[in-house]
């Protein structure tokens, strides 16, 4: 991005206090909101941005968030909240916005949300709530519907850092404790939602930091760490007991939690963090790693501080970071920030049917990331020493659709090319850890590795629920955290009936 195109949150700001000033709020008409400008996201520099890990998007000043409430119609339908897995209340939230009741839009959203500083950045509200928008429908543009998720942030951000923040309200205690296995976004949401009924739950976290994938998985330019221990901290205040170094299936294994330890319900939230690789030949050379691999170190372990971090990470010159999802858009702008010189990112079909959220794409293309679509390695090539120094593609065409709805990639023979790299990131997405399914033989689980379970959340085994990534394979965090809403739903009715 040049320099002249570049706009500040100060800019920004000015522009939304000058159209607020000339609107009667009062006498608007639906097609008059929606004609109201939707807000830009204030961000760093691009220039900027590429030397440091803090966060990129800014959040909305106060006027911007007033403005962009403003564009919603508050149309009696709603389908809004219908695209939302946990089915926040957001004609409410946005409308306290407008009203300026800040605290009361913070309460609305926690109702059914822990999360929502943590959702209003990482979430794809474009292909969920926003998707819905009546607004995007009208402008016939889905990217034109009102910003929710970032209305979300505006309005979590404040309540985070007020002395009031809102915290969930706790039933009496009940004498029935639960167990739930992972911190990741579905457990977190499944403990809070059972803490509330007033029952003791206790997590087990198999990392020395609970936030599963929230703080391993994603960087600290898009979600700082800070914000998902203050998330975090609200379960502690609601008296949830969160235990680190603790692997089910290793220091304990899952039925022991039920038939030795007196817990009367599990949740097993453990996420999908095995990753995948591509089985060719090369993956086994120095400078490949598994896009987990390398975030965690970087994200967890902090790597990347090389003045303070004693968790050693590979100094990349020219890297490939193979895959188009929301992980290889981390992985490429994690190595850009760690000093390459040059990230491409190699994708076998094209910019429209990538996963990775668009706005992850555009910022990584501000960041100078090099994108190659319709193209896939055959072969990772080494030198002398069994060090990577390049890949080997083959170019692709689009065919018909797949069971996805996205066209097929189909290679086009004879169309080999090379380009030269020292490192390959391998992001091409990730199954469920099997120590679980391993050491707990009598619990169901697909080919893949995923625990099956009935429509409420139940696996095969009597007692034991589960949600997120374990069942669904690697999802959005707002998709596990409407399966932890589920079993919760379902484990609270189980304790309810019993006295």
């Amino acid at each position: 991005m040049s320099e002249h195109q570049f706009r500040t949150r100060d800019d920004l700001d000015k522009d939304a206090r000058r159209l607020l000033s000339e609107i009667d709020v009062d006498a608007l008409k639906p097609k008059e909101r929606a004609a109201i400008p939707q807000q830009d996201m204030p961000s760093q520099d691009p220039v900027d941005r590429r030397q440091n890990m803090e966060e990129v998007t800014l959040g909305y000043t106060e006027a911007q968030a007033r403005l962009e409430a403003l564009r919603c119609i508050q149309c009696k339908s709603a389908p809004c909240i219908g695209g939302c897995p946990v089915a926040i209340d957001i004609p409410g939230f946005i409308q306290a916005i407008v009203d300026q009741e800040y605290h009361t839009a913070a309460q609305i959203i926690k109702r059914t949300s822990l999360l929502p500083a943590i959702c209003g950045r990482v979430c794809p509200q474009e292909s969920q709530c926003q998707e819905n928008c009546t607004v995007g429908r009208m402008l016939k543009d889905k990217f034109k519907s009102v910003s929710i998720g970032r209305l979300e942030r505006f309005v979590a951000d404040l309540d985070r850092t007020s002395s009031d923040a809102a915290t969930p309200d706790v039933k009496p205690d009940t004498g029935k404790k639960v167990a739930v296995i992972g911190t990741g976004p579905a457990s977190v949401t499944a403990a809070a939602d059972i803490r509330k009924e007033g029952h003791a739950v206790t997590m087990f976290e198999a990392f020395h930091k609970p936030g599963g994938v929230l703080v391993y998985g994603i960087p600290e330019f898009r979600l700082p760490k800070k914000i998902v221990e203050e998330e975090i901290d609200a379960l502690v205040r609601m008296g949830v007991e969160i235990r680190t170094n603790y692997l089910v299936g290793r220091t304990r294994k899952l039925t022991d939690l039920l038939d030795k330890d007196g817990f009367d319900a599990v949740f097993v939230g453990t996420g999908a963090g095995l990753p995948r690789f591509m089985h060719i030949e090369g993956e086994n050379l120095v400078g490949v790693f598994a896009a987990n691999e390398y975030l965690t170190r970087s994200n967890l372990m902090k790597a990347y501080d090389r003045e303070k971090a004693a968790t050693p990470i590979f100094e990349p010159k020219i890297v490939a970071v193979l895959g188009g999802g929301n992980v290889a858009m981390d992985a490429a702008r994690t190595a850009v920030r760690l000093g390459a010189e040059e990230v491409n990112v190699v994708y076998r079909r094209t910019r429209v049917e990538m996963p990775a959220r668009v706005e992850e794409v555009d910022h990584a293309e501000e960041e100078g990331v090099k994108f190659h679509f319709l193209r896939n390695p055959q072969r990772i090539l080494g030198d002398e020493n069994g060090h990577v120094c390049g890949i080997e593609c083959l170019a692709y065409e689009l065919g018909e659709p797949d069971d996805s709805g996205r066209r097929r990639p189909v290679p086009i023979p004879g169309s080999e090319s090379i380009i030269d790299v020292d490192t390959v990131i391998v992001s091409i997405g990730n199954d469920s850890n099997p120590l679980i399914r391993q050491t707990t033989p009598s619990l169901e689980t697909t080919k893949w590795g995923n625990i099956v379970t009935d429509e409420d959340g139940k696996t095969s085994l009597d007692r034991v629920y589960a949600g997120g990534d374990i069942v669904l394979g690697a999802a959005t965090v707002i998709l596990a955290m409407g399966e932890g809403r589920k079993a919760a739903e379902s484990i609270n009715q189980l304790l309810a009936t019993e006295t």
